[in-house]
């Protein structure tokens, strides 16, 4: 690859690296680190082919990497350790803003659902992609696309629903 080439390859990477990685957390259920290793698997797999797909679409190309691999771990039963962002110790949290709670909700809700559904709902709704770019990543049916993603947002408002329930 060529020097061009590869800052072109650069550019998109430093561009697009945090709606990536956001997109890739929502997609394995909130694991942070598993959403790296997710980016960083797809971003290898999208520097062989930058020749062909950098001029037409790479980030379709990396979200149809993401999702497929994303969907392809979740169907493992057992993912070996799991590093956590603290240790499981009772923390003091200071004041903690609305957004950031209601984001982590929303972020243990999807986690919950399965991962059809979960694709199908982050990618229409989150990445607001139309519903036949939605069936073409799950290499589905558009009807089923829809299907998917009208159940996974069901089952996210009983969720929810449920979890404002408890806390009451």
């Amino acid at each position: 690859m060529d020097q061009g080439r590869s800052g072109e390859f650069d550019a998109f990477v430093a561009a697009r690296w945090s709606a990536l990685l956001h997109l890739a957390r929502l997609l394995v259920g909130g694991d942070r680190h598993r959403a790296e290793d997710l980016v960083q698997e797809s971003l290898v797999k999208l520097w062989f082919v930058w020749p062909k797909v950098a001029q037409d679409a790479p980030e379709a190309y990396v979200r149809k990497v993401m999702v497929r691999a994303a969907a392809r771990a979740g169907q493992r039963r057992w993912w070996g350790e799991r590093p956590v962002d603290q240790l499981p110790e009772v923390a003091e949290f200071g004041d903690v803003s609305a957004d950031v709670a209601e984001r982590s909700r929303l972020e243990a809700a999807l986690a919950q659902l399965p991962s059809r559904q979960r694709v199908a709902v982050v990618l229409r709704y989150y990445q607001d992609l139309p519903e036949g770019q939605v069936a073409e990543v799950l290499g589905c049916p558009v009807g089923t696309a829809r299907s998917h993603a009208s159940r996974g947002v069901a089952r996210l408002r009983r969720i929810l629903a449920e979890a404002i329930e408890t806390a009451l």
